[in-house]
């Protein structure tokens, strides 16, 4: 893998009854549960789960969560959400979103996410812990690339 290749997931769901407002569009309140679900597909697919934070003993929360709306989404719809893992040198996690349908190609929403991380003490990590520098080397990213 190169710093061209392209680390995504894309995972349909359904948009559920109780994720809507009074005007059966999805509430702006649970499109972070969607991201959150697209980030535990990637975790899941490469091998970077939150279960590897906790067994690193290493947190990695959110510090910026941007969402554009760019159209509503309603009850009973059924998009799909991909997630693509931005690279970076930085010592923190960068991944952009985008829910759309998959039959018209409407974009929904379009979002990115970034963590850091912390030791168990709460203390922020000015640089990538050794697990996530072996992750990233062994997806050929960044200057690890051949």
């Amino acid at each position: 893998m190169d710093d061209k290749a392209v680390l995504s997931v894309e995972k349909q769901f359904e948009i559920r009854f109780s994720e809507v407002d009074m005007m059966q569009v999805v509430w702006h309140g649970s499109y972070p549960l969607y991201l959150e679900d697209a980030r535990e597909a990637f975790g899941e697919k490469y091998g970077l789960s939150y279960h590897t934070y906790i067994d690193n003993m290493i947190f990695a929360p959110i510090v910026r969560m941007d969402i554009n709306y760019l159209h509503p989404l309603r009850y009973g719809m059924t998009p799909t959400i991909r997630i693509t893992y931005k690279p970076t040198e930085a010592a923190k996690i960068i991944f952009e979103y985008e829910i759309f349908d998959h039959l018209t190609g409407t974009v929904f929403i379009t979002a990115q996410t970034v963590q850091v991380f912390m030791d168990r003490d709460y203390k922020l990590l000015w640089y990538s812990p050794d697990f996530y520098t072996k992750w990233k080397k062994s997806m050929g990213i960044g200057k690890f690339a051949i």
